[in-house]
């Protein structure tokens, strides 16, 4: 089980941020490593909080001056308002869908589906993109409709393979925000979502887990710490000088290969 923790724990801190699905990419891999059921579903959740402590120890001068600040400066409280703003379409949808989506959709030939179809967007999106200008070039002159905007579009990463990520900065992207606002966004707007994400899962399936379980959560999580606080000093050096095209071609043919390996036995995907 430590082996399993620490390769989902990879798996989630090096793909989270990444706009290739992270949940896609444990839910395949908890079906190859036969870690399914209730309780791998919540320590999927669970180590999401890992990579998020990732994103506050990249971002704490921000997010320390933010919080400091927030009586007398308008820009942090506008700030603080636009990630809240922004967070909660995805709580009420999450809330009214989140088990009837898991129950139906959480398995891998959905997710390769989901994974192939997101590429072709992210393909299309990045080709539109080179002949428009971003109206937003700092996260600080995001509007409230700016938010909102990114925060519905972050409810499509309720469909497994979708991507949290992919959606919130390809879609902040087509909104008018550039690339390096769109990822920052995303990273912040990840804080509340996850961490809100992984302590509801733990409280709602606390029943489920026994002391045996706390040693190998522990491990995924500071695994996946690990390698996210890696990829998101990665991404912010990326995403100043490249688009996400080879992430898109990537959906692409890992998709395809999971579908194909499917469709003809080669892999028993359940």
């Amino acid at each position: 089980m430590i082996l399993i923790a620490i390769i989902l724990g990879l798996v989630e801190g090096l793909t989270e941020f990444l706009p290739i699905s992270s949940t896609g990419h444990l839910i395949l891999a908890g079906s190859l490593l036969g870690f399914k059921g209730p309780t791998a579903e919540t320590f999927e959740i669970s180590i999401q909080t890992g990579a998020i402590m990732a994103v506050i120890l990249v971002y704490w001068q921000r997010l320390r001056s933010t919080v400091s600040t927030l009586g007398s400066s308008p820009v942090s409280r506008r700030f603080a308002l636009n990630v809240a703003v922004a967070f909660a379409p995805a709580v009420v949808l999450g809330l009214l869908l989140g088990d009837a989506i898991k129950s139906r959709l959480f398995n891998p030939v959905f997710v390769a589906s989901a994974l192939v179809v997101g590429g072709f967007i992210i393909l299309w999106a990045e080709r539109g993109r080179r002949a428009v200008q971003p109206r937003i070039t700092h996260v600080d002159a995001m509007t409230i409709k700016d938010a909102l905007k990114v925060g519905f579009l972050q409810c499509l990463a309720l469909l497994p393979g979708t991507s949290r990520s992919g959606a919130t900065i390809i879609g902040g992207m087509i909104s008018g925000l550039s690339r390096p606002v769109a990822t920052e966004f995303s990273f912040y707007l990840a804080i509340p979502t996850l961490i809100g994400a992984g302590v509801y899962s733990l409280y709602k399936d606390w029943s489920l887990l026994t002391v045996a379980d706390i040693l190998p959560f522990t491990v995924g999580l500071v695994v996946a710490f690990l390698s996210a606080w890696l990829c998101i000093r990665w991404l912010l050096r990326y995403v100043s000088h490249n688009d996400f095209v080879p992430f898109a071609w990537y959906r692409i043919v890992f998709g395809a290969v999971i579908l194909l390996t499917a469709w003809f036995g080669l892999v028993n995907w359940s």
